[in-house]
Parts: C-alpha cells; structure tokens; sequence
C-alpha cells in the first residue's frame, strides 16, 4: 500500500526529516505521534504527495504499486485526486459553497458528471448524519458537522488511503470521539486506510499501529491491534 524508503526533507540548513522508512499495510489505520516539530506533519505531506522529499534520487515511496518519484506534476495530480483523500485540523471547506458544493468538488475536479457527483455527495453525507445540512455553508454548520463534511469530500473520490492531519484538534471531546469512531466506521464499510497525525492519545490508540517520531525520524513503533 504504501512502502517509503530513506525520506530526507531539508528546509535550507535544517533537516527535518532524517532517513525516514516505513510499510503501511492496505487497510491498516497507523497513527503517527511526537512532540511538535518532530518531523509529523512534513512526512505526511511528503506520503500524501503534497510535497516532495528533498532526495529523490537516493530515496523511495511507493504507493499503490506506483513509484511516486517517476510522476509528471499532472500525473501526480491525477494520481492524488484518485487514490488519496486528505482530512485536515481546521476543515478548509470554502465559505461560499454548500456542503454538498464543497464535498463534490473533487468530483468536478476529476470530471465526474454533475449528477453521479451530487449522487454520491449525498450518500456520503447521508451516511455521516448530514441529510438536513446538504445546502447549509458552513458558517451554518458546527465545528463537528464542518469535519464530516470534510470527510465526506475525502471520500467521494473513494480512495484507497486517508491521510489526516490532527483531524480533531478543533473539536470538543464529545465530537472528537464521534470523529474518532467513524474512522473505523468508513474502514469496515469503505476499507481505507487510514494515516493519522495527532496528539490526541485516545485516538493514537485506538490505530492499529502508532509510530512515534523523535527529531525526524520513527525512534518507536506499537502494534495496539492485530
């Protein structure tokens, strides 16, 4: 699923990424957990095809059978529009659009028909609770509802991995643990995989595999769950 080998990120002189390798499974949920400025969210920028590590020469990642390194900037595009959704901390749905208009666009951008996009945007947001909110902005819409249907826009492309990056850092607890729960949900009824940065320790638990990362590099990693 996604195999990545010698991952070194520089920033001028600073290296924050030291020779990072690791193998995550299809279906697996691996969350990733250390102390701010470790080196957390710049790997998963890099596994998510958001930015590129700084030696792609002597470096590897693989991800569904493809050497990510070998893309054109428009094959990477197409590639991440099709296998990899992102869910982020602070949602970035656009204040203008509906939920629905937000969780199709995606779709659009994949040239996905109107009608099978909505089709499909509503479904998710029917399975997540969110029939009532297709036409609410979301400055209409809790913090809680704003990350479903972040999530519902992560999914309508029906990728194989999930990339999420301290999804509910900006949700009370009880919408966190909903949050966290309906990542398991979508594994058993999708089959995603999931990859989670956080600092949340219930939710880092609950992963199948957490990865710790110390000043770069994965110093630790825990299997929770077979």
């Amino acid at each position: 699923m996604i195999k990545a080998s010698n991952i070194h990120k520089y920033y001028g002189n600073l290296e924050v990424l030291k020779g990072v390798d690791l193998h995550i499974k299809n279906g697996e949920i691996v969350s990733i957990v250390g102390a701010s400025g470790a080196g957390k969210t710049t790997l998963l920028q890099i596994l998510g095809t958001l930015d590129v590590q700084s030696n792609k020469e002597d470096s590897s990642l693989i991800i569904n059978d493809t050497e990510i390194t070998q893309l054109s900037d428009k094959e990477l595009a197409r590639f991440r529009n099709e296998h990899i959704g992102f869910i982020f901390q602070f949602h970035q749905l656009l204040p203008e659009f509906t939920a629905l208009e937000n969780v199709c666009l995606p779709a659009f951008i994949k040239k996905t028909p109107k009608k099978d996009a909505e089709k499909r945007a509503m479904e998710l947001l029917d399975f997540l609770g969110l029939t009532e909110r297709y036409h609410h902005k979301p400055a209409e819409l809790s913090g809680g509802e704003q990350q479903r249907v972040a999530v519902a826009r992560a999914l309508i492309n029906n990728p194989s991995i999930i990339f999420a990056d301290e999804p509910s850092g900006n949700l009370d607890s009880e919408s966190a643990d909903r949050l966290h729960n309906l990542f398991f949900e979508l594994r058993k009824s999708f089959g995603q995989t999931f990859v989670i940065v956080t600092h949340n320790e219930e939710l880092a638990e609950m992963a199948d595999r957490m990865l710790t990362m110390v000043d770069g590099k994965i110093t630790d990693q825990e299997v929770l769950a077979s």
